[in-house]
C-alpha cells in the first residue's frame, strides 16, 4: 500500500474524530487547528477529491437545509481502506522512531 501524505493523513484522522459531521467546514477547522496552519478550501476540497479517487474517502449528500439556502452539504466518511491507510502510517511511524534506539540506544528521545 502506498503510504499516504501528511496532509491526507489529518484529513483522515479529522474525518475519523469528527464521527458524521465532517464536512468541508468542520475538516477544514480541524485540520487547520492540527497544523496551526489555515487551509483554503480549495486545498482541502482537492485533497478530499484525491482522496476519494483512492477510494479512502467516501462522500455522502445531506438532505438541503434552510440556513444554507436549500443547499445540500457533501458528509465524508473513511472508507475501509482509508482505515487501513491510517493504520499502516501509524505503523510506519512507530518503525521510524523505533530504529531510533536501535541505530543509538542511548538516543530513545530527542533532547
Amino acid at each position: 500500500m502506498e503510504l499516504i501524505t501528511r496532509l491526507e493523513e489529518a484529513i483522515l484522522i479529522a474525518i475519523l474524530g469528527l464521527e458524521g459531521d465532517a464536512y468541508g467546514v468542520t475538516i477544514n477547522r480541524e485540520v487547520s487547528r492540527m497544523f496551526h496552519k489555515r487551509y483554503t478550501m480549495g486545498a482541502l476540497y482537492f485533497a478530499l477529491d484525491q482522496l476519494a479517487k483512492k477510494e479512502l474517502v467516501e462522500r455522502m449528500i445531506g438532505n438541503p437545509t434552510p440556513e444554507r439556502g436549500g443547499r445540500s452539504k457533501t458528509y465524508y466518511r473513511l472508507t475501509l481502506e482509508g482505515r487501513e491507510a491510517l493504520e499502516a502510517v501509524r505503523r510506519h511511524q512507530e518503525s521510524l522512531w523505533s530504529s531510533l534506539s536501535r541505530i543509538h540506544p542511548a538516543e530513545g528521545k530527542l533532547k
